[in-house]
């Protein structure tokens, strides 16, 4: 989820920096996204609904650390032995 800017000046331009692409440099979006994980060499993971930030202009995203941190989670969970799981990411 992406932050209101911080009142402090001194800041503002550290939060203006950080909402731009690290690519491109366009202007990142908080939207959701369907992604795939490759979890072993047989089974891929997709998860639904990932709130993410992404540029409009490349569509490169980046994944904020908390939610990342229940991907992991979700991740380590998947039963390897399925080739192809679909999770539905709850936030």
């Amino acid at each position: 989820m992406i932050e209101d800017p911080p009142k402090n000046p001194k800041h503002e331009a550290e939060f203006e920096r950080a909402m731009k692409c690290g690519v491109c440099g366009g202007s990142l979006q908080a939207t959701t996204t369907d992604l795939p994980f490759k979890v072993s060499e047989q089974t891929i993971v997709i998860l639904k609904n990932l709130p993410v930030s992404q540029c409009g202009a490349c569509r490169e995203y980046l994944i904020a650390d908390p939610v990342f941190a229940k991907v992991e989670k979700l991740l380590a969970s998947v039963d390897t032995s399925v080739e192809l799981e679909i999770i539905q990411f709850a936030a």
